[in-house]
């Protein structure tokens, strides 16, 4: 999900439809079996939230953000949840939040930075469609989130230590990315010419 931090290029920017986590009336798998979900993945700040809303404006789909499924069933925020329920408590809520999107009619799913960790969740999303992760460099990352308090993974590293967490956690994250249908780097680019990106990679196959 875009944190308050990740604003550069226009990410973060209010636009298109509502935002992640509404529902539209009826929301299952339509009548349309060959249409899939777009499933956009990849780490932190990699823009999947704003480049979802601007992929599904521009597709005429419902958006959904799984990060903000699982702040509105808890009533609280994913650091909030992290601090009460640690990782494995948010896991169970995300790998539940990852099954209400795909089961509903085709939309463009914004998934969180470690969702395609879960087994369980990986292979539920493999079966909804293409998967297309979204990469950045890491120094590219870190100017995006700013201020890292809304970020569990970051927040309590100093300074000096981000860069090297993310590093790491790219690198950790690697193989499990790799498995995703499709890839675009976003470095330098706004939401819009990622959108751009994203369908052409989708609609190419």
């Amino acid at each position: 999900m875009a944190g308050a931090g990740e604003l550069s290029h226009g990410y973060g920017s209010p636009a298109g439809p509502p935002p992640g986590g509404s529902l539209p009336r009826g929301a299952r798998r339509g009548d349309e079996p060959h249409v899939q979900h777009i499933i956009l993945a990849g780490f932190m700040a990699t823009g999947k939230s704003e480049v979802g809303r601007r992929l599904a404006h521009a597709m005429g789909r419902a958006f959904v953000d799984t990060d903000a499924l699982v702040e509105a069933d808890a009533g609280r925020t994913v650091a909030e949840i992290f601090a009460a329920e640690g990782e494995p408590g948010f896991r169970a809520r995300e790998r539940a939040a990852v099954v209400r999107a795909c089961a509903m009619s085709p939309a463009i799913i914004a998934i969180g930075g470690g969702a395609l960790l879960d087994p369980e969740s990986r292979q539920v999303l493999a079966a909804a469609g293409p998967i297309v992760c979204l990469q950045a460099t890491p120094e590219e990352i870190l100017r995006r989130v700013g201020d890292a308090a809304s970020r569990p993974l970051l927040a309590d590293a100093g300074e000096d230590e981000r860069l090297a967490r993310v590093r790491a956690l790219l690198a950790e994250r690697a193989p499990v990315y790799a498995l995703a249908t499709h890839a675009v780097d976003t470095t330098g680019l706004d939401p819009d010419a990622v959108a751009a990106r994203v369908r052409a990679v989708v609609e190419a196959g």
